[in-house]
């Protein structure tokens, strides 16, 4: 399908100008970000001038052309800065999978600019955001990262969270391009799946994040896919980002996965944290070796000078180019918002976080224990998680400081050049403190679970018990089964054993076993909440806010029920080639389960609340895509938030489920409103490869609307035309 070239935009001709202007030693200079100084990389780079602050990442900038350097930092859950600046802290956000059980644009923006600010007042102009990796495996360590397991849900939030953050001034990646979906060996993890169902899947993802927000940087994986390394896959880069998409920013490695020069021929742009590539590598890719290529032609003046047009391009977008003084040096007073001075608003972050908590704790379970209603003088039992001292964050790059730190840390270590990295971290926001204050009446007591008889005799004499479950997940390594570490699930059936009001809270990144379902009064997931997550989690326990949380990951009963019961690589030595087949290709979670006739423990889109909901008077038009129209009704005595959520479930080849949309709102007992969602086409539709097009295949599409995506409410259907669009 021949594309005509896109018209020339300011942006680019001013990237094209300063470009030209170049010396290769400044072209070469913006390909490679160093890292600075952490426990990772202790010795500082001579590449950092002095005064520069450390960061996850430094490109220096050419000041006689008005080109700025770069300082990036992490930042899935917040502004990150490991070990680089001691003492900086930063707000720290519920994790990505919090945020994607919210179904809620409008919070990931608000988290999204929360972030932009604080990465400007740092001092931070790129931002190493935007996960949108698939749920596709429910051991993934780094799924508390991403979004979702479904493309649309991802990329909706995802775009938000990227275009907020770009709003502010700050370039924002979009990571990692594709299919980084298990964590074991990650750095020799080949990943296979068909390419047109990584079209309809992964890729989708990223393809309307990125049309929707246009992020100034994508960042590549660290596996294979289809036998090519991420970094250097020209298929994906070349193929279908830079040509299908026409994307027109720059393209970065992760960290320590540039192992080749040649990678630049193949579409990668720019080599990150290079001194990770000299420790994974034994040497770095895009200097000494890159300039050799260049001399001798095997690397081409224009291929350079594109790399470096990418990078000011998204400079120059974005506006890094212009911060004033004091935003590059990361003073309080430095410009953040709107033109305005003033370090950001604290009080206000920490408002967010808190939302944004609220809004993803989702009830799994609920036999009307909930919301907790005591007697003056009734003995609450709080047991386990270390409820007395805060609630967990995921470990790993994506770990943030809050402000004042951590209430602990808990090393855990494990193999790998992550493993030192691996603890158990507490954000300061304790449930045990919050339920007393939220229940003056009632005595609450604490038992920290480590011995489940002793938790037992603490159950049997109280009114109500509360299990606190937590499970530690991270970056480079996953989960060999979905239980619950350190005895928990024993600990769960003594106390469901001596009370039979018991209600377990999970802290997890991931779906968890769950032995002890049918014998516990109510199951909420609380994901890893952030720094204001123990006050979320009494407030929904109790009643004071409204439980809203969906499941944005299909909870199994086993991993029997998953595409891979067995996760090939699990448990080999660091550093061993593994291949995993990611045989389901697109039909990934909700719709594997649909494809298979399975029943899920818990289905995605799942989430209870303390009132009702009905569904009524579907209307469904067809035609180019489908529209949908529908009234919400809260049919219960409290006000309360619904996720109704909209599926195709038959098309013209066969029965198919895919998310077609979802809009979260709020309604007071008995009020109704109308709902109108319209479809993205490309879920409706199939990738061609051979036409290099999406096809809508003509006919009837049958579509159901619900509260998650097994039990369907309303169902209708509607004619679409058959065409071919897109590329």
């Amino acid at each position: 399908m021949e594309r005509k070239p896109d018209a020339e935009s300011d942006v680019d001709r001013r990237a094209r100008d300063v470009e030209a202007q170049m010396t290769d030693d400044e072209r070469f200079s913006l390909i490679v970000s160093v890292m600075g100084v952490n426990t990772v990389n202790p010795v500082r780079d001579p590449r950092i001038p002095e005064g520069v602050p450390m960061s996850a990442g430094y490109t220096p900038g050419i000041p006689r052309l008005g080109v700025p350097s770069l300082l990036m930092s992490d930042a899935s859950l917040g502004v990150t800065n490991p070990g680089y600046r001691r003492g900086d802290t930063a707000t720290a956000l519920p994790s990505g999978i919090a945020l994607g059980a919210t179904f809620d644009p409008a919070m990931a923006a608000a988290s999204g600019a929360l972030v932009g600010r604080e990465a400007r007042s740092r001092g931070f102009n790129v931002q190493l955001a935007g996960g949108v990796n698939l749920a596709r495996d429910p051991r993934n360590g780094r799924n508390f990262e991403y979004l979702s397991e479904d493309p649309l849900l991802t990329a909706t939030l995802a775009a938000e969270s990227i275009r907020a953050i770009q709003g502010e001034g700050v370039i924002s990646t979009i990571k990692h391009y594709s299919l980084n979906c298990n964590e074991t060996n990650r750095h020799w993890l080949d990943a296979i799946i068909d390419p047109v169902a990584h079209r309809e899947s992964d890729l989708l993802a990223f393809e309307i994040a990125i049309e929707r927000a246009q992020p100034g940087s994508v960042m590549t994986g660290y596996n294979k896919v289809n036998g090519e390394y991420a970094g250097g896959n020209r298929i994906l880069i070349e193929d279908v980002l830079k040509g299908a998409w026409r994307y027109p920013g720059w393209v970065m490695s992760d960290w320590g996965a540039t192992l080749d020069w040649e990678f630049a021929n193949a579409g990668l742009d720019q080599e990150s944290g290079a001194q990770m590539d000299v420790l994974m590598w034994k040497s770095e890719a895009f200097t000494d070796k890159l300039r050799a290529a260049h001399a001798d032609g095997r690397l081409t003046p224009e291929r350079l000078s594109e790399m470096v047009r990418r990078i000011l391009r998204s400079m120059f977008a974005v506006g890094v180019d212009a911060w004033d003084e004091a935003d590059r040096t990361g003073t309080a007073d430095a410009a953040v918002h709107s033109g305005a001075a003033g370090a950001p608003d604290a009080a206000e972050h920490d408002a967010i976080a808190l939302e944004t908590a609220r809004r993803g704790i989702v009830v799994l379970a609920n036999d009307g224990i909930l919301p907790l209603a005591t007697e003056p003088g009734a003995l609450v039992a709080v047991i386990g998680g270390y409820a007395q001292l805060g609630v967990p964050a995921g470990t790993g790059s994506s770990a943030v400081t809050p402000a004042g730190g951590f209430a602990a840390v808990v090393p855990i270590g494990g193999a790998g050049v992550m493993g030192p990295s691996r603890n158990l971290y507490l954000h300061p926001s304790s449930p045990l403190t919050e339920l007393k204050r939220l229940l003056p009446e009632a005595s609450v007591d604490f038992d920290p679970g480590m011995n489940a008889a002793e938790a037992a005799l603490l159950a049997a004499r109280a009114d109500v018990a509360i299990v606190f479950a937590i499970r530690p997940e991270g970056e480079s390594y996953d989960l060999a089964d979905l239980s619950l570490p350190w005895g928990q699930g024993e600990l769960i059936e003594r106390v469901a054993a001596a009370n039979a009001n018991t209600i377990v809270v999970l802290e997890t990144g991931n779906a968890v076993d769950m032995p002890w379902r049918d014998r516990v009064r109510a199951i909420v997931e609380a994901w890893y909440p952030g720094q204001a997550g123990g006050r979320a989690i009494a407030e929904v326990l109790t009643g004071a806010v409204e439980p809203s949380g969906r499941l944005p990951i299909t909870f199994p009963a086993s991993l029997d029920q998953t595409p891979r019961p067995e996760l090939p690589g699990l448990g080999t030595p660091w550093g061993t080639p593994t291949t995993i087949r990611y045989d389901e290709g697109a039909e990934v979670g909700h719709r594997w389960f649909a494809k298979t006739g399975q029943r899920a423990l818990f289905p995605f889109g799942h989430g209870l609340s303390y009132t009702s909901f009905d569904y009524e008077d579907l209307e469904v038009d067809g035609g180019t895509t489908i529209t949908a129209s529908f009234t919400v009704v809260n049919t219960g005595g409290r006000p309360g938030a619904d996720v109704p959520q909209v599926y195709l479930t038959d098309a013209p080849d066969g029965p198919r489920l895919r998310l077609l949309g979802f809009e979260r709102l709020h309604l007071e007992p008995g009020e109704s409103r109308r709902v109108t969602i319209v479809a993205e086409p490309r879920v409706l539709a199939r990738y061609d490869a051979d036409a290099g097009a999406w096809r809508m295949l003509g006919g009837r599409h049958e579509v159901a609307v619900g509260q998650n995506a097994e039990d369907h409410v309303l169902s209708a259907a509607a004619e679409l035309d058959g065409r071919t669009f897109g590329a």
